[in-house]
């Protein structure tokens, strides 16, 4: 298993970072902290709540969970504001170390007054915007790609935050979903592809915005729709403001979304996850059929997809893997050490259900496959006659430059694989991919991005060094 020990050594797959924005609410800071604790899945190594009152912007910011993170203390801080205006972030980074310097809202300071950025997505350019500025003499103060928004701001010439922060947008690339608080105003933004998910809500005439419709529902808002790909939207004293349409070339929001990034109850360009997940396991079940006994979703992103299969096949759902509440999603984990000990933590076979009987075992994916393999000995020694492993996500062939913490193509699984090859690997009898094209369908049909899985990039990922060295100094 050699092979599998050095993909081991590699980082685990991670997405960063869950954004949350409310203006023009009486209690915005308790309205944030708990619609923080809705997006917590979304990152796990920091969390920040900024707020404002219409003069003064002020941030608090920790690491670790947003009950660790966030203390009674900072609340009450903020709260002496008297705000009626807050944006909140959870982060993980995929660039780099996790250091309470990069976490955010990050809360910077220039010509134009105090602004606080929340970011979720990846900048694929902020490494050759940063080595210029650096060369002619810019300090930054974070490693953090969310930082060169600001310098672009602060370097636009620009009289008010508004007019900044277009020009900025102008010359960033990649991913984002974005919120930039200033003392007055929340400005909401979504990259042109629309490659990560943002979508607006109202609650008592208030407005506010957030990563999954998730949080929305924490906090009792009702959803009135995703931001556009392109679009800027300002929340203010004048209510819901679009103060841009930049021209898109179309949706291409992160399939994989649906697969594992997205909780299940959230909805995703008007479609439910968790139902788009059960027809991702339909269509499994039809691709790649085979003689059991029960079927097994590991929890929790492959549940979905397991009762989908489940129902398709006509073989009986179990719960054959219990999961351990009180510990992380495993690959959202900083360090391999970490990871590995969450795995074993995590996770309890059933022997009852188990022993004696040929198990599908329904993974919503598989990227180095250390964790497959674990779960696939827990089945076997949990008395299983036969484990088939059936991932409800095309391979993984491609890294993400976009938000998802794939860097090279050496650290995955599948490259240069066949299912066969992965499945002796593994550990287990059999091994099959859904397809992308099923994938695709069942999400709603075409216009995603599929980097990761078809080398198909939308936005062309030019500065891999820069990413390289970001990465390698602790960016966001």
């Amino acid at each position: 298993m050699a092979e599998l020990e050095a993909l081991a050594a590699a980082p685990g797959l991670a997405h960063k970072c869950g954004v949350f924005a409310v203006y023009g609410a009486p209690n915005p800071v308790r309205l944030t902290y708990y619609a923080l604790f809705a997006l917590q899945h979304r990152g796990q190594e920091a969390a920040g709540i900024a707020a404002a009152d219409g003069r003064r912007l002020e941030a608090r910011r920790g690491q670790g969970l947003v009950a660790e993170a966030l203390r009674a203390a900072d609340l009450q801080a903020l709260e002496a504001l008297a705000p009626n205006a807050a944006v909140g972030h959870v982060r993980y980074s995929t660039t780099g170390a996790s250091t309470l310097a990069n976490a955010q809202p990050l809360l910077l300071h220039y010509r134009g007054g105090a602004i606080a950025l929340a970011h979720n997505g990846n900048l694929t350019n902020a490494g050759m915007l940063r080595a210029a500025y650096e060369a002619d003499g810019s300090i930054f103060q974070t490693s953090s790609d969310t930082e060169i928004i600001a310098h672009l701001m602060a370097r636009s010439g620009a009289a008010g935050v508004r007019e900044a922060l277009l020009c900025a947008l102008d010359r960033v690339e990649g991913a984002y979903s974005l919120a930039v608080q200033s003392a007055d105003r929340i400005f909401v933004c979504r990259d042109p592809h629309g490659i990560r998910p943002l979508v607006l809500g109202q609650l008592d005439g208030a407005l506010v915005a957030a990563s999954e419709t998730c949080a929305l529902d924490a906090i009792g808002a009702t959803p009135l729709r995703s931001l556009q790909p392109g679009e800027v939207a300002e929340l203010g004293p004048d209510g819901l403001r679009v103060v841009r349409r930049a021209p898109s070339p179309g949706g291409h929001l992160c399939l994989f979304e649906f697969m594992y990034l997205a909780r299940p109850d959230s909805d995703l360009q008007g479609r439910n996850v968790h139902l788009v997940r059960k027809e991702m396991g339909r269509r499994l079940a039809r691709q790649a059929p085979v003689e059991a006994d029960v079927v097994v979703g590991v929890p929790d992103s492959g549940i979905s997809a397991a009762v989908g299969y489940a129902e398709e096949a006509a073989v009986p759902y179990e719960l054959g893997l219990i999961k351990n509440r009180y510990v992380g999603r495993t690959f959202i984990q900083p360090t391999q050490t970490l990871r590995e000990a969450g795995v074993r933590m995590k996770l309890n076979p059933v022997p009852a259900v188990l022993a004696g009987r040929r198990v599908v075992l329904v993974e919503d994916s598989i990227v180095r496959g250390t964790t497959s393999r674990h779960l696939v000995g827990l089945v076997r020694r949990a008395g299983a006659r036969e484990v088939h492993l059936r991932v409800a996500s095309p391979p993984f062939v491609h890294p993400c430059y976009y938000g998802i913490d794939i860097p090279t193509a050496e650290q995955l699984l599948a490259p240069g694989r066949s299912p066969e090859d992965m499945a002796r690997l593994l550990g287990a009898d059999s091994l099959a991919f859904l397809d992308l094209g099923a994938a695709e369908e069942a999400a709603g049909g075409g216009g995603f991005c599929t980097a990761c899985f078809s080398g198909r990039y939308p936005v062309p990922p030019r500065d891999l060094q820069g990413a390289a060295a970001l990465r390698a100094s602790g960016g966001d």
